[in-house]
Protein backbone atom coordinates (compact mmCIF):
# COMPACT_ATOMS: atom_id res chain seq x y z
CA UNK A 1 0.00 0.00 0.00
CA UNK A 2 3.00 2.33 0.37
CA UNK A 3 3.35 2.60 -3.41
CA UNK A 4 -0.13 3.99 -4.09
CA UNK A 5 0.06 7.27 -5.96
CA UNK A 6 -1.10 10.22 -3.82
CA UNK A 7 -2.12 7.78 -1.09
CA UNK A 8 -2.53 10.32 1.72
CA UNK A 9 -4.24 12.92 -0.46
CA UNK A 10 -6.69 10.36 -1.88
CA UNK A 11 -7.41 9.08 1.63
CA UNK A 12 -8.25 12.63 2.75
CA UNK A 13 -10.54 13.24 -0.25
CA UNK A 14 -12.38 9.94 0.24
CA UNK A 15 -12.73 10.80 3.92
CA UNK A 16 -14.44 14.08 2.99
CA UNK A 17 -16.74 12.19 0.63
CA UNK A 18 -17.60 9.82 3.47
CA UNK A 19 -18.43 12.80 5.69
CA UNK A 20 -20.83 14.12 3.07
CA UNK A 21 -22.41 10.71 2.51
CA UNK A 22 -22.73 10.15 6.25
CA UNK A 23 -24.60 13.42 6.71
CA UNK A 24 -26.75 13.40 3.55
CA UNK A 25 -27.19 9.70 2.91
CA UNK A 26 -28.01 8.52 -0.61
CA UNK A 27 -30.75 9.50 -3.03
CA UNK A 28 -30.00 13.14 -3.85
CA UNK A 29 -28.95 14.34 -7.28
CA UNK A 30 -25.24 14.60 -8.05
CA UNK A 31 -25.36 18.39 -7.88
CA UNK A 32 -26.31 18.25 -4.16
CA UNK A 33 -23.28 16.11 -3.34
CA UNK A 34 -21.03 18.40 -5.40
CA UNK A 35 -22.34 21.44 -3.53
CA UNK A 36 -21.75 19.68 -0.20
CA UNK A 37 -18.23 18.65 -1.21
CA UNK A 38 -17.46 22.21 -2.29
CA UNK A 39 -18.55 23.41 1.16
CA UNK A 40 -16.49 20.75 2.99
CA UNK A 41 -13.37 21.37 0.88
CA UNK A 42 -13.68 25.13 1.41
CA UNK A 43 -14.24 24.84 5.16
CA UNK A 44 -11.29 22.47 5.54
CA UNK A 45 -8.90 24.54 3.40
CA UNK A 46 -8.50 21.88 0.69
CA UNK A 47 -7.59 23.49 -2.62
CA UNK A 48 -9.92 22.49 -5.46
CA UNK A 49 -11.36 23.62 -8.77
CA UNK A 50 -14.94 22.73 -9.58
CA UNK A 51 -16.11 21.98 -13.12
CA UNK A 52 -12.59 22.40 -14.45
CA UNK A 53 -12.66 22.84 -18.22
CA UNK A 54 -10.33 20.88 -20.49
CA UNK A 55 -9.87 21.15 -24.21
CA UNK A 56 -9.93 18.08 -26.41
CA UNK A 57 -7.65 17.88 -29.42
CA UNK A 58 -8.27 15.76 -32.48
CA UNK A 59 -5.89 15.60 -35.44
CA UNK A 60 -3.91 18.53 -34.07
CA UNK A 61 -6.98 20.71 -33.78
CA UNK A 62 -8.92 21.83 -30.70
CA UNK A 63 -12.52 20.63 -30.85
CA UNK A 64 -15.29 23.13 -30.20
CA UNK A 65 -16.75 21.30 -27.19
CA UNK A 66 -14.95 20.98 -23.88
CA UNK A 67 -14.63 18.29 -21.23
CA UNK A 68 -15.50 19.31 -17.64
CA UNK A 69 -14.14 17.41 -14.65
CA UNK A 70 -16.37 17.62 -11.56
CA UNK A 71 -13.42 18.55 -9.34
CA UNK A 72 -9.66 18.76 -9.55
CA UNK A 73 -8.41 18.55 -5.98
CA UNK A 74 -4.98 19.72 -4.84
CA UNK A 75 -4.18 20.52 -8.49
CA UNK A 76 -3.51 16.84 -9.24
CA UNK A 77 -6.43 14.50 -8.48
CA UNK A 78 -9.61 14.30 -10.57
CA UNK A 79 -12.71 13.68 -8.46
CA UNK A 80 -15.68 12.43 -10.47
CA UNK A 81 -18.97 12.34 -8.58
CA UNK A 82 -21.77 9.94 -9.48
CA UNK A 83 -25.15 9.13 -7.98
CA UNK A 84 -26.04 5.85 -9.69
CA UNK A 85 -27.11 2.30 -8.85
CA UNK A 86 -23.64 1.01 -9.69
CA UNK A 87 -20.38 2.12 -11.27
CA UNK A 88 -20.07 1.05 -14.91
CA UNK A 89 -17.24 0.66 -17.41
CA UNK A 90 -18.47 3.89 -19.03
CA UNK A 91 -17.87 5.81 -15.81
CA UNK A 92 -14.37 4.39 -15.59
CA UNK A 93 -13.71 5.26 -19.26
CA UNK A 94 -14.88 8.81 -18.58
CA UNK A 95 -12.32 9.12 -15.77
CA UNK A 96 -9.56 7.72 -17.99
CA UNK A 97 -10.41 10.33 -20.62
CA UNK A 98 -10.26 13.08 -17.97
CA UNK A 99 -6.81 11.84 -17.04
CA UNK A 100 -5.71 11.82 -20.69
CA UNK A 101 -6.77 15.41 -21.37
CA UNK A 102 -5.60 16.77 -18.01
CA UNK A 103 -2.18 15.08 -17.75
CA UNK A 104 -3.10 14.08 -14.20
CA UNK A 105 -2.32 10.56 -13.04
CA UNK A 106 -5.07 9.76 -10.53
CA UNK A 107 -8.86 9.95 -10.66
CA UNK A 108 -11.22 9.08 -7.86
CA UNK A 109 -14.62 7.91 -9.03
CA UNK A 110 -17.09 8.25 -6.15
CA UNK A 111 -20.66 6.97 -6.15
CA UNK A 112 -23.13 8.46 -3.67
CA UNK A 113 -26.07 6.53 -5.14
CA UNK A 114 -26.10 3.60 -2.75
CA UNK A 115 -26.47 3.00 0.97
CA UNK A 116 -22.70 2.77 1.29
CA UNK A 117 -20.29 5.15 -0.43
CA UNK A 118 -18.48 3.43 -3.31
CA UNK A 119 -15.25 4.61 -4.85
CA UNK A 120 -12.57 3.51 -7.28
CA UNK A 121 -9.02 4.72 -7.78
CA UNK A 122 -8.14 5.03 -11.46
CA UNK A 123 -4.49 5.49 -12.37
CA UNK A 124 -3.34 6.50 -15.84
Amino acid sequence: MKNLIYRDEAYEIIGKCMEVHSELGHGFLEIVYKDALEKVFSEDGIFFEREKKYIVEFRNEVLKHFFYADFVVLDKIILEVKCVSYITDEHIAQCINYLKVSDNRLALLVNFGRGKLEYKRIVY
